[in-house]
């Protein structure tokens, strides 16, 4: 959510980012906020006027009782009266119009950076570096379901009776690997300094509101029935909800935190649940990184945080490439923000394993999360990324450490995590 002060100088630059995000259905958001906060504005000031009229009414009564004017006195305490009830009627009206723009100020985009390359969508975004040779072995690469059934790795048919598609069964060395690489990402983050934290895996509403726009939490999240509780899609909801309401000062920041939980999205739009494969479900796990800290210091924490998750998968032997987002990929609360591919030797091709975002105050406003600092108090920047979710990093290591006979390389940084194993091996046929 942005600075409505902002919004009120500056309405054209406001819309002008709009159109950048190609958002033009929204620009007559910025008019209704205009001529609800004049609205707002001049109520504040008859409230405020009010008050001020009361105190002078009491210093007026005092005054008359010890000259003794019952008459003065008597009017003058009827009009005390009626002040209270026309402040609280008044107050309700602002307190419903400050609603109304709070509402609208939800759906009106953050400010995107300067630095963030203009396209329509995902198609435009812009390749930053690769990292890694992405190389196709000269013989045939396994579908990741398919190995993984080879592999005596998965049971999708069960899952597919207990829970329906987009739900699986890890087992044996398939699941040991899976909680390798997640163990391992924990770790590599605490060694960056970042504090190891197990968050609640379900929030509240207004923590949902605070982390994300409608539309995201309407395509994502699931919702208990009968509860005001949420299934977290990423544990950076509630992460960054745990500030809410909070004053950090300068001995608390910066907050990095990185922390671990299963993720729970309906995953509802154009790409639907694979049937069968690891690529889009319902449930998986990740390992999170959240930072909150100065706004001067945001942008810094961005480039940090990126490289952090291009190490990891460089030590997994997994190529990737890092795409700046354009403007029309970025959801509504991102300043910046960037997607870390890894090569798919099967597919020929890059495909998403994470994101790094700068959300700038956008969060911080909706949530309240603020800084004191020399006596002024102004909102934090907030900013996320991926260290690891699984099985979609999975799939990445299983094929780019896939051998011709369809055994898989653990590597080197996981074999302390397995036991000292190097080689998960093909399931030999029962005679």
């Amino acid at each position: 959510m942005i600075d409505i002060k902002f919004l009120r100088e500056n309405p054209e630059a406001v819309k002008e980012n709009m159109k950048n995000k190609f958002q033009n259905d929204k620009l007559k958001l910025v008019d209704e906020v205009l001529v609800l906060d004049e609205k707002w504005r001049k109520l504040k000031y008859e409230e405020d006027g009010l008050r001020s009229e009361r105190n002078k009414v009491s210093e007026e009564i005092n005054q008359a009782k010890k000259k003794k004017d019952e008459k003065k006195a008597s009017q003058l305490l009827k009009r005390a009266k009626e002040i209270p009830d026309k402040i609280a009627e008044i107050g309700e009206k602002r307190k419903k119009i400050e609603e109304d723009i709070r509402q609208i100020m939800y759906k009106i985009p953050n400010i995107i950076h300067e630095s963030v390359p203009l396209g329509k969508d995902s198609s435009e975004n812009v390749e930053l570096k690769r990292i890694g040779k992405p190389e196709v072995p000269d013989y045939e690469v396994f579908n990741h379901a398919e190995l993984a059934e080879k592999l005596n790795g998965v049971d999708f048919d069960s899952a597919r009776e207990t829970s329906g598609n987009g739900f699986y069964f890890l087992t044996g060395d398939l699941a040991v690997l899976h909680s390798a690489m997640l163990a391992y990402a924990r770790d590599y983050m605490i060694k960056q300094g970042f504090s190891y934290v197990l968050p609640p895996f379900m929030i509240r509403r207004k923590v949902v509101e605070g982390v994300m726009s409608f539309t995201e939490m309407e395509n994502m999240m699931y919702k208990i029935e009968g509860e005001d509780l949420y299934l977290i899609g990423t544990s950076e909801h509630s992460m960054i909800g745990r500030f809410i309401g909070k004053t950090l000062t300068g001995k608390d920041l910066p907050v990095t935190l990185t922390s671990y939980s299963p993720c729970f999205r309906k995953e509802i739009g154009a790409h639907g649940i694979e049937e069968k494969g690891f690529y889009r479900l319902h449930q998986f796990e990740k390992q999170e990184m959240i930072v909150i800290c100065e706004p001067e210091e945001s942008y810094d924490w961005y480039e940090k945080m990126k490289d952090f998750t291009v190490e990891v998968f460089k030590s997994l032997d997994v190529p990737v490439r890092v795409l700046e987002c354009c403007s029309g990929d970025l959801a509504d609360l991102k300043s910046k923000s960037c997607d870390v591919e890894a090569w798919s030797p099967r597919q020929k091709k890059y495909y998403e394993v994470g994101s790094c975002s700068n959300l700038t105050d956008a969060q911080a406003r909706r949530l309240d999360i603020k800084i004191e600092n020399k006596g002024k108090r102004y909102f934090a920047h907030t900013l996320n990324n991926t260290v690891l979710a699984s099985p979609r990093a999975l799939i990445a290591v299983m094929e780019n450490n896939q051998q011709k006979d369809g055994s898989i390389k653990v590597p080197k940084v996981l074999q302390p995590y397995m036991g000292g194993k190097k080689i998960i091996e093909m399931k030999k046929e029962k005679n």
